[in-house]
């Protein structure tokens, strides 16, 4: 009928964001709950209600999946957002202490993830690759916050940024967030507030004696 409004169809690049970002929600859930290794293309196509064909029109191969996953989990829990204060701090000590806080609020979220990836890194070469992109972003990371201790002055004695930024980075692992958060029961306001001390305490330098 010439009076009926056309309904205006989704474009195909809408859908298919939509489509494979469904199908990298499901790769997470089975990862959460069952591990890397039960994150086959079978596997995802079932969680997410759809053919394997399906699956394998917006991933070539499980590499790319698992690898895709990395980026899909950082959009969805908005990690630019959440560690944009951290940039925009006034000072290299306050950026210190941001992060530990944000990062402190932000594993609980990845954690489940970030735990089973890096379980099966050593034998799964898609979780590998995975974990290798992850650990390449966390040191760049803290390598930044290091070199700006450092840059602004107050990088405390005996700390070179390539060792600062490594204990950095250990201090911050999965493990210890596992032991705080899930093992002892600290909530991530309490290992935000440690941790913002404990980073402040070892790397930044101490203020000068007065005079």
């Amino acid at each position: 009928m010439s009076g009926m409004v056309k309904p205006i169809e989704e474009p195909r690049n809408a859908r298919g964001r939509r489509s494979r970002a469904a199908l990298l929600a499901a790769a997470r859930e089975i990862v959460e709950t069952e591990g890397v290794t039960a994150a086959t293309m079978a596997a995802v196509a079932e969680r997410a209600g759809v053919t394997r064909r399906a699956v394998y029109l917006h991933f070539a191969s499980r590499a790319d999946l698992i690898s895709a996953l990395f980026d899909h989990v950082n959009e969805a829990e908005d990690i630019q957002g959440r560690f944009a204060p951290v940039g925009d701090a006034p000072d290299a000590v306050t950026a210190l202490e941001e992060f530990a806080r944000r990062h402190a609020a932000y594993m609980p979220r990845i954690l489940a993830v970030a735990r089973a990836v890096e379980r099966v890194a050593p034998t799964d070469p898609d979780a590998a690759r995975h974990w290798e992109t992850a650990m390449y972003w966390r040191y760049e990371t803290n390598r930044a916050l290091v070199r700006r201790l450092h840059d602004e002055g107050v990088l405390a004695p005996g700390w070179t940024v390539d060792t600062a930024a490594d204990m950095l980075l250990a201090l911050i692992s999965n493990g210890v967030s596992e032991t705080l958060l899930v093992e002892r029961g600290w909530t991530p306001a309490q290992v935000g507030d440690h941790m913002a001390r404990l980073l402040r305490s070892t790397f930044v330098s101490p203020p000068a004696p007065d005079s």
